[in-house]
């Protein structure tokens, strides 16, 4: 699509923020009014448009597809949108280890125990590890409870969440960067951490680096937009 504004402001209305090009305010792909929460979100989603060049690449615009997502999508599915990313709790990453060699093992432990603890002291909780991909199922408090914490977040937070949660496997990593109780970098590394290992014993895959970079540019979008529904 071609450019077709000249002038980007975020503007104060009564239930938040809106982006007006060229006076006009914007609007999702589904025709809904695009209101953000807070002027932080507003600001960066106004800087991407103000970016663009004579052509919208929807690709720069993370920002602005987050807030798409939450408004289109989140919203009116909140309850199913919810579920979907709590189910992540049966099959949590950081409950399945490898079975050999013994130092992936330790490393495993080191990298992963302390979230797991974290989510056991903050949300009451319990989680069964197992060696191997054979499924463990969860103590059905432990699910319940995390499924009530996902759904207590509003739509602007579920969006990014539900990439972070995707990206990492991981339903404890994704709520530790939305409760701010962890640095990105943190939580990427243990997400990759069996990718790591192998690239430390056999050398990179250009491939697999392309890839993996693409998608810690996803997270860290998501991260952004994850601390700016809070500001």
């Amino acid at each position: 699509m071609k450019r077709f504004y000249k002038q980007v402001e975020a503007r104060p209305v009564e239930d938040g923020w809106q982006i007006a090009l060229d006076g006009r305010m914007v609007r999702t792909p589904a025709r809904a009014p695009l209101l953000l929460p807070t002027q932080a979100i507003a600001n960066v989603i106004a800087a991407e448009w103000d970016a663009q060049g004579d052509d919208l690449d929807p690709l720069t615009m993370t920002a602005t597809g987050f807030a798409n997502a939450a408004i289109d999508q989140v919203g009116p599915n909140h309850e199913s949108f919810a579920a979907g990313i709590a189910r992540y709790a049966e099959t949590d990453l950081l409950c399945y280890r490898a079975e050999n060699p013994q130092p992936l093992i330790a490393r495993q432990a080191a990298e992963w125990d302390p979230w797991l603890e974290w989510a056991r002291r903050r949300y009451d909780v319990a989680f069964r590890i197992t060696n191997g991909i054979v499924h463990v199922a969860q103590p059905d408090e432990t699910v319940s409870r995390l499924a009530e914490i996902v759904a207590a977040h509003g739509a602007f937070t579920l969006a990014p969440l539900s990439t972070l949660v995707t990206l990492t496997g991981s339903l404890v990593l994704g709520l530790a960067v939305v409760n701010g109780d962890a640095e990105p970098d943190v939580i990427w590394n243990a997400s990759e951490l069996d990718s790591i290992w192998q690239a430390e014993l056999w050398g990179q895959d250009a491939q697999a680096q392309a890839q993996a970079d693409a998608h810690r540019r996803e997270f860290d979008a998501a991260v952004a937009f994850c601390r700016m529904v809070s500001v």
